[in-house]
């Protein structure tokens, strides 16, 4: 008589290999959540000032940043405000053009500021989007 019993084999994986796709499995969740915190916009708004400064800065990434005075007004009797100075990132060339144009003059910049930025898109947190003029 045979016996049609054949003892069960189970595909048994060693603890490391379960380890090592744990370990992978939560290095992706992670960066998953870090780029979807880094895409959260925390604030919106504008701000106005003399545009001093606009540049591409980076080794291997090109970022461009950009530095407005916001402040430093005489308030009479000789006393003068410290200089306040906002910097800022810019992603679109459209806006960095314009930006370049507008050295020295007073404007208006709208800007979003996120969370966190990766480092390949710019070395503040404040990126603008769009500049007007002040006449």
């Amino acid at each position: 008589m045979t016996d049609s019993y054949a003892p069960e084999t189970k595909n048994k994986t060693s603890g490391f290999t379960k380890f090592i796709r744990i370990a992978i499995l939560l290095l992706l969740v992670s960066l998953v959540s870090y780029y979807f915190i880094c895409g959260i916009t925390y604030s919106e708004g504008t701000r106005s000032g003399v545009l001093n400064k606009i540049s591409k800065r980076g080794y291997v990434f090109k970022t461009r940043e950009g530095e407005m005075n916001i402040g430093g007004l005489n308030q009479g009797e000789g006393t003068i405000m410290p200089l306040s100075i906002f910097k800022f990132s810019v992603k679109q060339d459209s806006i960095y053009d314009q930006l370049e144009q507008l050295q020295g003059k007073k404007v208006v910049v709208h800007y979003k500021e996120v969370i966190k930025s990766f480092f390949w898109q710019g070395d503040t947190n404040y990126f603008v989007y769009k500049v007007n003029v002040l006449k």
